[in-house]
């Protein structure tokens, strides 16, 4: 995750710049559930309303959180599908609560009325993130179902009127970038906390040109638009707090923003970055879908490591003997191509590896959905 509005405040408040570390344990996204009452258009988890087999009991769950606490788990992501269709999803959550982990709720919000709202807020979630793929048009379309605009503001409302921390979380494609400001706009009105703006993994663009390509243009216009909301905000004094996910070239396409707007402060930023040090696939975050098998995260649903029903957690995820992650934990990685010739490589760490892998079968190979052209990565024509 790229912390747009943390690294923007750098501008402000700079801190003390420190060497790159990992997390004790990995941000654990576990999707406890893949039924959902929605259908959704870019739905990764392929969910839909029927219960699919083989799920993990309460009592597996709970052998699971025992052993996440023991590997120094500091945070899990509870999704789906819809958790809120889990019979136990607050059983669970509050025994992972009492346990000591950050705790965040991803939800669709459609089924959240007061008295959800109530027991949610009872939980004490640190985090509720609510999705709208964009005003009502467009968000209905993309879910499929009349109405759910309504409602998942609705749920918003309501959370947020109970004292939670809560976001929107949206998902990046050309057929919704037009509702962006729209969305922003809202995010203002309504006082939400959080706006987590998603890259959608693309596939299939190889080589083209990234000055003209439509994604890419796509892509680079709305992170314009979220670092001028974000700096803007900070400016004002306003506490909201902007992040993306999925596409690791936002911490090099930040860089340039402060290289252009603000040059005396470009060399605290660039540290700051190698800091945060990029994608962390297999390393800081992780995935344990609905059948309990692991994952090195959440793009990454058709390459298991192992089940936790077979050996813990924290022994699947240290495991190098997978090639995989093998590759993944290695400092730095071993990436081809542009990527491994990228000037800013120590930034984004060679970005989503899953696009490469799919694209081209490589796993190591350029990544097709970085957005910044040759000389943006100090790579010569």
């Amino acid at each position: 995750m790229f912390r747009l509005t943390q690294l923007l405040q750098e501008l402000v408040t700079p801190s003390e710049v420190r060497p790159h570390r990992d997390l004790p344990g990995p941000v654990v996204i576990w999707n406890l559930i893949r039924r959902c009452n929605l259908t959704c258009k870019h739905c990764y988890s392929i969910s839909a309303d029927k219960d699919f087999s083989g799920e993990l009991s309460t009592a597996e769950a709970c052998t699971v959180l025992e052993d996440l606490q023991a590997f120094k788990v500091p945070v899990l992501i509870l999704s789906g599908g819809e958790p809120l269709l889990r019979p136990d999803i607050f059983e669970l959550s509050a025994r992972a609560k009492a346990m000591g982990f950050y705790v965040g709720l991803s939800t669709n919000g459609t089924l959240i009325d007061a008295a959800l709202a109530d027991k949610i807020a009872s939980i004490g979630y640190d985090y509720v993130g609510i999705s709208l793929d964009g005003l009502a048009e467009t968000h209905d379309r993309f879910r499929r179902k009349a109405g759910a605009f309504v409602a998942s503001l609705e749920a918003l409302r309501l959370c947020r009127d109970r004292g939670m921390k809560v976001g929107m979380r949206f998902t990046l494609t050309q057929e919704n970038a037009h509702d962006l400001p729209g969305l922003l706009d809202l995010m203002a009105i309504e006082g939400i906390d959080k706006f987590y703006l998603s890259h959608l993994n693309y596939a299939g663009r190889g080589n083209k040109n990234r000055k003209t390509d439509a994604h890419f243009q796509t892509t680079r216009q709305a992170m314009d638009l979220l670092i001028e909301r974000c700096w803007a905000g900070i400016q004002a004094g306003q506490a909201a707090e902007f992040v993306t996910g999925n596409n690791d070239a936002d911490g090099v396409y930040l860089l340039r923003w402060v290289e252009q707007n603000h040059p005396e402060k470009a060399e605290h930023i660039r540290q700051k970055l190698m800091q945060w040090g990029g994608n962390a696939s297999g390393v800081n975050i992780a995935n344990i879908d609905n059948l309990g098998v692991v994952h090195p995260d959440t793009m990454w649903w058709n390459y298991p490591l192992g089940n936790v029903r077979e050996r813990p957690f924290s022994h699947i995820w240290q495991d190098t003997s997978d090639p995989v992650m093998a590759g993944l934990k290695q400092r730095p990685r071993r990436v081809e191509g542009r990527c491994a010739t990228c000037t800013h490589f120590a930034i984004c760490g060679g970005n989503t590896r899953v696009r490469a892998w799919q694209t081209s079968g490589n796993l190591w190979a350029e990544d097709p959905g970085c957005y910044l052209d040759d000389s943006e990565i100090g790579r010569l024509p």
